[in-house]
């Protein structure tokens, strides 16, 4: 694994976001695996690894989490914001096409601009996320989102990314302690945090919580998707499912039991269903 920062550019200034890369520099295939939205690149250690023998494969920190230097301005964190960074991410590493792999955030941003005329996505994959995201999801996660826990040792904080992030799926402990490892950061006096800004929250707090929908973008969506679902998830219904294969791109849908929101892509049936379907060119 190599590590790498890139400048992106905001209203408050510059700011450095870090990624992560894997497999060969100069592979002829890249895949930008984007995640979720308190989460960090380093979810994809597992797949990246898996398919690196193949793929470029790049995983960014997205602004204010993991290696990646927060905003000065808590409203600036939208996805907005996050497609003009991932569109300097790939200006940065001097390639014209990317396939994308984004976990709920990173698929939204991944939709976003995948409809925008011109874009760089070659084929897109969007784990358990789609063009509308019901109110109550968006509930839950408001129910959470920006409080500040703190840990005072690893072992603590393991306890916390266990219960919070279940849904995940049947994961190893092996897993467990790397998700753990790469949610927290050591503060000064020796306790750990969440290595995301609370002040990703903003926009949640800014006003009343409605659903989210983008199905217009959706509708101008031209690359071949691969939806992934939790087969427990409240967050992607079976209906938004069924409406996704009816409009907009050609997509394909696979469902993995045993987990919710969201299939971690750690579990190695995960890894494989992702890969037979990169494989398969269209």
């Amino acid at each position: 694994m190599r590590e790498g920062f890139v400048s992106c550019h905001s209203p408050q200034g510059f700011h450095r976001m870090a990624y992560y890369e894997w497999g060969p520099p100069d592979a002829e295939k890249i895949l930008l695996c984007v995640h979720g939205l308190t989460r960090t690149g380093r979810d994809f250690d597992f797949i990246a690894a898996a398919l690196a023998d193949r793929y470029r494969v790049v995983c960014p920190d997205v602004a204010g989490r993991g290696q990646s230097e927060w905003l000065g301005d808590g409203a600036l964190y939208n996805n907005r914001k996050y497609v003009a960074d991932m569109a300097t991410l790939i200006a940065a590493l001097g390639v014209e096409q990317v396939d994308w792999l984004g976990t709920s955030m990173g698929g939204l941003i991944g939709m976003l601009m995948a409809s925008v005329p011109g874009n760089p996505i070659r084929r897109m994959i969007v784990n358990d996320v789609g063009p509308y995201v019901p109110k109550a999801a968006l509930d839950r996660i408001d129910s959470y989102l920006g409080v500040e826990f703190r840990f005072k040792d690893l072992w603590q904080a393991g306890r916390h990314v266990r219960e919070a992030y279940t849904t995940f799926g049947n994961l190893t402990e092996p897993q467990w302690d790397h998700l753990t490892r790469h949610s927290v950061r050591e503060t000064e006096d020796g306790s750990y945090v969440l290595c995301y800004d609370p002040a990703i929250a903003t926009p949640f707090k800014a006003g009343p919580i409605e659903a989210l929908d983008i199905w217009e973008s959706w509708d101008a969506i031209d690359c071949p998707v691969l939806v992934l679902r939790g087969r427990d998830t409240d967050l992607l219904l079976s209906e938004t499912v069924q409406e996704m294969t009816s409009r907009g791109p050609k997509t394909n849908v696979i469902e993995f039991q045993h987990c919710g929101h969201a299939p971690s892509l750690m579990e190695p049936h995960q890894i494989e269903a992702i890969r037979r379907w990169l494989a398969a060119e269209m």
